[in-house]
């Protein structure tokens, strides 16, 4: 039986993480490296659905690839919601523009977001009441991991790109009432998914985007660990083919490198 091509590449890939995290030097003073285990669904050529588990860095380029949705989160889809750890490779999922468009990638990863990792950092989640944006929006409270990014700019963003919407991190949304930070004492389980094309899609009313690593993501990881990176996402071969983003986002850079 022939292998395909992704998963090969994958096969390689994993040969040279397992090198780099071994052989990678650590300054005496400096805390051994964190790991991680992600869990990835992707849709191969073709149409079969590969299942993988990977040990990579808990550092936030990659944590921010898996950490979007909680658990029990909808997800509208062309044949109605559809919660997210239900969701597959190959599933269509209803865009802002009304159109369909194919999952191709979906990755999960459990944390425990009020427990201090070896940085001492923590990955807080936030929870939206009931109603927050409007009629319906969300239409019951919501919680997402802390990579999520909602349509919308809050009021002390909208001197960025003009006033105009951006996708702006959760976090800058929360005012202590209605949309607030959390910090569960115990594992949850977070999403994130991957179009042909950065997209927004509505997740329980709301608008979210699907994952890119952003326009700064080469400057992000070093070459040393892109293999690492780039081995999570077997539908891809180099950071460009994420595409363009669809429109600016805050919280990463791109705002200040489009309006510089």
């Amino acid at each position: 039986m022939t292998i395909p091509n992704s998963l090969a590449r994958a096969a390689r890939n994993a040969v040279e993480t397992s090198s780099l995290l071994r052989d990678a030097p650590r300054p005496a003073t400096q805390n051994k490296a964190q790991l991680r285990r992600y869990e990835v669904s992707t849709l191969l050529r073709n149409g079969d659905v590969s299942q993988t588990r990977h040990i990579a860095p808990a550092l936030p380029m990659f944590e921010d690839a898996f950490c979007a949705f909680t658990r029990g989160s909808l997800v509208e889809t062309a044949q109605g919601p559809m919660a997210i750890e239900d969701l597959l490779p190959g599933d269509e999922v209803m865009t802002q523009n009304g159109s369909s468009e194919t999952v191709l990638w979906k990755g999960s990863v459990t944390l425990v977001p009020g427990r201090e990792d070896s940085r001492g950092r923590m990955r807080p989640l936030t929870r939206i009441m009931a109603d927050t944006f409007g009629m319906q929006k969300p239409m019951s409270g919501v919680t997402t991991g802390p990579a999520a990014r909602l349509l919308g700019t809050p009021a002390h963003l909208r001197h960025l790109y003009g006033g105009q919407k951006m996708l702006t991190p959760v976090c800058e949304f929360q005012d202590g009432m209605s949309v607030v930070e959390t910090l569960p004492p115990t594992p949850v389980e977070l999403f994130h998914i991957c179009l042909r094309k950065h997209s927004v899609i509505r997740v329980d009313g709301l608008q979210f985007e699907t994952y890119h690593p952003g326009s700064n993501a080469v400057r992000m990881i070093s070459q040393s660990l892109r293999s690492v990176y780039l081995n999570l996402f077997y539908h891809i071969e180099s950071l460009s083919d994420f595409g363009p983003l669809l429109m600016p986002r805050a919280g990463d850079g791109e705002i200040d490198a489009i309006t510089a």
